[in-house]
């Protein structure tokens, strides 16, 4: 499964913490494309990193992005604006496991700073062994699966119906918010290796390395 980390500035000193936790797990390819250090020059504002997170989903170049903000609330309200994205804001193991078994999603909002006290890097641990420890979708319980597996399909359709075409919704966004995108340049080399043979992603790239 590949994972993307896609972080705001104000959560940059948390992203050592989400690496090293999701580097435990088995079987994930991870990109660390969000906010390193609150030092890094085009600082990316929870706005942007739903933006970026919505281009990797629907550009299918990840399976599952990680992102959060303070409270985890901004950037979950950020990122389901878009087509193609079902995330969950996370909080404990419990909600982890929850959020795949039933929802399936493919995103998942965390608060990096409300609660981020003592132990929480063992809590992000613990969060994300959950996440990743049985096949999505399975249901919960095991005899509401089709009800949930419907109503997941479901809302992939009316997603479908409330969005315009992913590129038409870039180019509607103001270009300050994407040119700071553009200029993250491990985001870009992502897109640039993924464009070939994808179209959607080349003209997506082309666009912001344009702007």
């Amino acid at each position: 499964m590949r994972v993307a980390v896609v972080n705001e500035v104000s959560a940059a000193m948390r992203n050592s913490d989400l690496i090293a936790a999701l580097n435990k797990q088995k079987n994930l390819t991870v990109f660390n494309l969000g906010m390193q250090s609150i030092e890094e020059e085009n600082p990316l504002s929870y706005i942007q990193t739903g933006i970026m997170s919505a281009i990797l989903l629907n550009g299918k170049i990840c399976d599952m992005v990680i992102g959060g903000c303070g409270t985890g609330q901004g950037y979950l309200n950020a990122v389901l604006q878009f087509p193609g994205v079902s995330c969950g804001l996370i909080q404990d193991p419990l909600d982890a496991w929850l959020f795949s078994q039933i929802n399936g999603g493919n995103c998942v909002s965390l608060a990096l700073h409300k609660g981020y006290g003592w132990a929480a890097n063992i809590n992000l641990d613990y969060m994300f062994e959950k996440l990743f420890k049985d096949e999505p979708g399975a249901g919960y319980p095991p005899e509401r699966q089709e009800p949930q597996g419907k109503n997941r399909v479901i809302l992939k359709e009316l997603s479908i119906l409330a969005h315009k075409p992913f590129l038409e919704i870039l180019k509607g966004i103001d270009a300050k918010l994407l040119k700071t995108i553009g200029k993250r340049t491990d985001f870009m080399e992502v897109l640039r290796q993924e464009a070939m043979g994808k179209p959607d992603v080349k003209a997506v790239f082309d666009y912001l390395n344009g702007i």
